[in-house]
């Protein structure tokens, strides 16, 4: 049977974050991808300019649809935007059978709007966070979680993470892109062990929805049969590879989106014409 991941998240209507990165990061990575939407968005690569949420309800109920009808095998949340959003799908998913949950807290856009209120840091904090099977946050979320300044070095980030952990994710990624230099590590962190694991930064400006792509390519491993550290090994690859030929898309005037689909596209796509 081919697996399946389900999306809970905002849409992008630019394509490169949100929900439609996590279906397009879905398909690259050969995993049949769903969406349920919390809000539709009005953005494109130079930010956003106005958000529409979904009520609760309705959320809660795209989600009940799907469990009714469709085998799950991992979930990824994303955008949440408020308290009663955050609420509704974890009373969703808690009255599900039990599906391996990555969770993004995604908070603010790559152009500085926030995705997040206020209210809704404690609903994710108390509600969601004890779900997750991994928390993917970068460093400034992180931060945010936790109500502390943010990391400005590996030991930082090492205790954040820990102290994420204790707050009920059974692990935690922590993303070191916001870091200063030319590396950008990331710490993936289990009640077991602390890895290390080691990026090059890529100098491009087109690394619209890394966040979204990362956090979904390690739920299509899941979806497929991985661990999370198998996943997470796996996802920074492609997104290393997704961002890498992210210039070559030429997509709109601001931070453009990465190349999901960079193992599969002719670079001149001319083989896609006939």
């Amino acid at each position: 049977m081919v697996p399946t991941a389900l999306s809970i998240a905002g849409s992008d209507p630019s394509g490169g974050a949100g929900i439609q990165a996590d279906l397009k990061t879905f398909s690259a990575l050969g995993v049949y991808g769903m969406a349920a939407i919390t809000a539709l968005t009005a953005q494109n690569t130079q930010g956003v300019s106005g958000i529409h949420l979904a009520p609760a309800a309705f959320v809660a109920d795209q989600i009940a649809a799907l469990f009714a009808d469709i085998r799950i095998d991992a979930i990824k949340i994303g955008m949440i935007a408020h308290a009663e959003i955050a609420h509704a799908v974890a009373d969703t998913l808690t009255a599900q059978e039990k599906v391996p949950v990555v969770l993004d807290p995604v908070m603010v856009a790559k152009g500085g709007h926030a995705l997040l209120e206020e209210d809704a840091v404690s609903a994710l904090k108390g509600r969601l966070l004890p779900l997750a099977d991994l928390l993917t946050p970068n460093l400034e979320e992180a931060a945010r979680l936790l109500d502390t300044a943010v990391a400005s070095d590996r030991a930082e980030m090492e205790a954040q993470g820990r102290a994420l952990l204790a707050l009920g994710p059974t692990a935690v990624l922590m993303k070191g892109g916001h870091l200063d230099g030319t590396e950008s590590p990331d710490l993936l962190i289990t009640a077991e062990e602390s890895l290390w694991l080691e990026s090059q930064r890529i100098d491009t400006d087109n690394t619209h929805g890394t966040g979204c792509t990362l956090s979904s390519a390690i739920t299509a491993g899941i979806a497929r049969g991985e661990s999370i550290t198998e996943a997470v090994i796996h996802a920074k690859v492609y997104l290393e590879g997704a961002i890498s030929a992210a210039d070559t898309l030429q997509i709109g005037s601001g931070h453009g989106p990465t190349h999901h689909f960079h193992a599969l596209w002719s670079s001149s796509n001319s083989s896609l014409v006939s």
